[in-house]
């Protein structure tokens, strides 16, 4: 089987060539790529259909040639995604929604490693005459969302769950190794803390950091866990107006290439954390009021996250800008320095969930609640202002964070809230649609392109795919 045609090496040239006149583009970005001019010039590039539930993992290869998704239909689906066509398909053998496919580094792209909610992770094996072996390399008791590959490493990775396991895996050996069980840093050491997220420091892959149900990033140091099952972390990370506010948590990290480290926070806002921030390993003995002073970490602001585990990340050949979806179905992007809105762009009909930057090109995947893949490059002719009702959609948002922030979020609430929003929604589906409508994909396809402001062969209807008021911010 070949996995990079010859098709993705023509069509990528071409595009990048014709589009930004650059003969070069892997070193051209690393010069402009970081440029305002550029990113307000990125639009609706193209739509990858293929899943047959919601897409919530998408992930580029090391060389940026093929992009992986991962879906609740349990497929795992390689992709061409300059040709905009699919290469490979195959189940991945979970039991419930995928939640993370990763390809690890240096195997050919031959070696995928996936997480879902059935708490598995699973490894997969693209075999010589095209087909693919999957076993279970371990299982955690509760939904796995994120794995974290050691940077240039074919072999090692970790993983998280909401039981509050962090697990290392060697795919050299037969089995994973428990680090430790991830507890509160302020009850005793019996009440564990679900997780979310973990992403390794690029930097030193020695260090790597989690996120859950409380409002603590935690900073880990591998090398002292070789025989200890402690979970003392080495740092941890917090804004001071959120230390012991009791109903927040996080639900993605992501380092920058200079050990950044960028927190979303459900129903709160997105903060991004230099190393001289930190709160110091117990956090959560030290009374608020005693905190030594210290630089606060820069927020941005005007999205929403509060319905479901949505992943942040940076953007840029150096990192320039911060990126985030949002439940009001938007993408928001951030200067990195001041925190300045610069693009807000309709990526989803209820939700954005994962946003995933081209290794070496100004290319964004996105994926959310809807069973597709989008593509974002800087094709636009002109730059693209902000919409005119920006400030309405960031207001509806504002407002739903303060509403929402009044609720305390112990776990029957949780599932109350989870039960009342799935009731809402079905009983919503059962008003706007027919049976007949539910039962064909192209009626679908076309309800899609109308909220969006899609046409039928993909291009935005506006400059970046805003059509304004073509859609409404869902807050309730």
């Amino acid at each position: 089987m070949e996995i990079r045609p010859k098709l993705y090496r023509r069509g990528f040239s071409e595009i990048f060539q014709r589009e930004l006149g650059l003969s070069n583009p892997r070193s051209s970005y690393h010069r402009i790529g970081g440029s305002e001019a550029l990113l307000k010039r990125v639009k609706f590039y193209g739509r990858l259909d293929g899943h047959d539930g919601c897409v919530n993992t998408v992930h580029f290869n090391p060389t940026g040639d093929i992009l992986v998704s991962g879906s609740d239909d349990r497929q795992i689906i390689f992709w061409n995604w300059a040709a905009k066509s699919k290469i490979l398909s195959y189940s991945s053998g979970h039991e419930n929604n995928v939640f993370q496919a990763r390809i690890m580094p240096f195997t050919d792209d031959r070696s995928i490693i996936t997480s879902a909610a059935d708490g598995q992770v699973r490894l997969g094996q693209i075999l010589e005459n095209g087909r693919v072996d999957t076993k279970s390399l371990a299982k955690h008791q509760g939904r796995v969302h994120k794995l974290a590959i050691e940077p240039g490493s074919p072999h090692i990775f970790y993983s998280c769950g909401e039981d509050g396991v962090v697990q290392h895996f060697d795919l050299r050996s037969h089995s994973a190794t428990k680090l430790f069980s991830c507890s509160s840093l302020t009850e005793t050491k019996h009440a564990g803390i679900r997780l979310n997220a973990i992403v390794i420091d690029p930097r030193n892959p020695n260090y790597f950091a989690v996120g859950g149900f409380d409002e603590y990033a935690r900073i880990y140091d591998i090398r002292n866990y070789a025989s200890n099952d402690s979970d003392q972390p080495v740092n941890t990370f917090s804004p001071d107006h959120l230390r012991s506010k009791g109903n927040v948590h996080i639900t993605g990290l992501a380092y920058s290439h200079k050990s950044e480290l960028l927190v979303t926070y459900n129903d709160e806002l997105v903060y991004l954390f230099q190393k001289n921030m930190g709160n110091g390993p117990n956090a959560g003995a030290v009374s608020r009021d005693t905190l030594p002073e210290k630089d606060q970490p820069q927020a941005y602001s005007g999205h929403r996250n509060s319905q479901t585990v949505k992943g942040v990340s940076f953007f840029g050949p150096n990192d320039e800008y911060v990126v985030s979806g949002s439940d009001c179905g938007h993408i928001f992007i951030w200067k990195k320095k001041g925190g300045e809105l610069l693009r807000i762009m309709v990526g989803d009909r209820r939700i954005v969930n994962c946003l995933e930057p081209h290794p070496y090109v100004p290319v964004l995947a996105t994926s959310g609640i809807e069973k597709n893949v989008k593509l974002w490059a800087p094709i636009a002719s002109d730059p693209i202002p902000l919409p005119d009702n920006v400030n309405e959609v960031i207001e509806a948002n504002k407002q739903g964070r303060e509403d929402r922030s009044r609720i305390t979020l112990t776990p029957d609430v949780i599932m109350h809230v989870l039960r009342l929003q799935r009731r809402q929604t079905l009983a919503y589906i059962e008003r706007r649609y027919s049976r007949a409508d539910l039962e064909s994909d192209d009626d679908e396809d076309e309800g899609e392109a109308f909220v969006l402001g899609f046409t039928e062969d993909g291009d935005a209807s506006s400059e970046d795919g805003f059509t304004g008021n073509s859609r409404e911010c869902n807050i309730s």
